[in-house]
């Protein structure tokens, strides 16, 4: 039975918003874009979850936000990191490293 991609995402998605804003300032949608690309299309955000991860981010601290023009001259909401972002891509970043190694260590053969 397939899975959701919404349900590969719980617990990731603020993770991987803030991994995206670590290479440069984005919008929304070429956060999105930037992710789906990254994985080969496996992980599909949809906006709703996406834009709520935006707000509780830049809730916490994490990111700050500024309007700009897209590429295609319309006005968009630009997110970069912060230096608190930073340190929570950092301190994240190791505990999902520290969790997909033990899950390889149980899915290799005995």
């Amino acid at each position: 039975m397939a899975r959701e991609p919404l349900d590969l995402l719980q617990g990731t998605l603020d993770v991987l918003v803030l991994r995206t804003l670590a290479w440069q300032p984005m919008h929304g949608y070429a956060i999105s874009r930037w992710i789906r690309g990254r994985t080969a299309g496996v992980i599909e955000i949809q906006d709703a979850p996406l834009y709520k991860a935006l707000h509780r981010l830049e809730k916490d601290a994490c990111i700050a936000a500024e309007w700009g023009l897209s590429e295609n001259n319309r006005k968009a909401r630009y997110y970069r990191l912060t230096a608190r972002g930073r340190s929570r891509l950092k301190s994240e970043e190791s505990a999902w490293r520290q969790y997909a190694e033990a899950v390889f260590r149980v899915l290799e053969p005995a």
